[in-house]
């Protein structure tokens, strides 16, 4: 199983953006991915490592991408990782 791991804080619109992005890359690519999204507000040394990052997608715990990911990228991260 593949993990996602992705760090935002609410009223981001690129956190939305991403976010949707990896719904389509996951439901294209049909390989097995758990989804973990961490809200990095309420936590002062999460916001000190990624506050002005976000927001940053992890995958099997290694950053993959910050701000934005194409589906394509993200597509070929997943078949890179899985198995």
């Amino acid at each position: 199983m593949i993990e996602l791991t992705i760090y935002s804080r609410p009223g981001c619109h690129l956190c939305e953006e991403v976010k949707a992005t990896i719904q389509r890359a996951i439901a294209v690519s049909r390989k097995p991915v758990r989804i973990d999204e961490i809200d990095i507000s309420g936590d002062a040394d999460l916001e000190a490592r990624y506050g002005t990052e976000i927001p940053v997608l992890l995958v099997n715990g290694k950053k993959a991408a910050k701000y934005r990911v194409t589906e394509q990228e993200l597509r070929r991260v997943l078949d890179a990782r899985h198995g």
